[in-house]
């Protein structure tokens, strides 16, 4: 799963006993050879979906780790980029990296749970590979948050992948990891909240919708369809209104 910069099985180990934050401010230097990046056919095929329907004037990453999703809004945004993200250690290294031409780029650290940008800041959001981070529970907040700094119009993206079949060794992989983590949190403080199958397209949706957005599904064809003929990775966007 790694590649031989990644992180070791006892950095790995140290990461998963920390809180969030610290767990990724410990993995910032290294989490780009892991798995938990996004892969760069995903953030170029969201890219060209992006560039179809925009362009847009300021862009904001959500979480944005070490800053690859910057690289995609700064393909489409006119004057001004800024990533968010509560870790320290992921935006040293993101500045370090990460060196766009054309729009401004500024990083910021906060808690996209409350976000530190007033009314209508942007009016494009995008995220990538986060929202395992958060509880279902805290996902109409977090969506309330983004509907707030959006402009009227302005819309807030995010692909999402096609869960794995039963059938398949991914599944059970997804599955057992779950697991693990809840035991994990059951009996260690502080809590490190990692779930990937607690993101549910179909959940999301609503609390999309109940907040106040038009939703959108688009499938990305770079990575065309499985055998019963669905998408394998959708772009979500979420429209506020005008």
């Amino acid at each position: 799963m790694f590649s031989p910069e990644g992180p070791s099985l006892r950095e790995l180990a140290v990461q998963a006993l920390s809180s969030v934050e610290r767990g990724y401010d410990l993995l910032a230097p290294k989490f780009d050879h892991t798995p938990f990046r996004t892969p760069d056919s995903v953030l170029e095929a969201v890219a060209s979906a992006l560039a179809r329907t925009g362009p847009f004037d300021a862009g904001l990453d959500l979480c944005c780790g070490t800053g690859a999703g910057v690289d995609v809004l700064a393909r489409v945004c006119r004057r001004s980029v800024t990533g968010v993200d509560f870790s320290a250690g992921m935006l040293d290294v993101a500045r370090e990296q990460v060196r766009p031409t054309g729009p401004a780029v500024s990083w910021v650290r906060g808690d996209a749970r409350a976000l530190p940008f007033g009314p209508g800041a942007f009016d494009l959001v995008v995220s990538f590979g986060a929202f395992g981070h958060f509880l279902p529970a805290e996902l109409p907040g977090l969506f309330a948050q983004v509907h707030s700094v959006l402009r009227p119009g302005g819309r807030f993206a995010f692909p999402v992948l096609a869960p794995p079949r039963p059938s398949s060794p991914a599944f059970w992989m997804l599955l057992g990891f779950d697991a693990v983590m809840r035991v994990r949190n059951a009996v260690w403080r502080p809590p490190f909240v990692m779930y990937y199958r607690a993101f549910r397209l179909g959940d999301v949706r609503r609390e999309l919708e109940r907040t106040g957005f038009e939703v959108e599904l688009q499938a990305l064809p770079e990575f065309g369809c499985r055998a019963d003929g669905s998408p394998r990775v959708r772009l979500v966007t979420a429209r506020r209104p005008t």
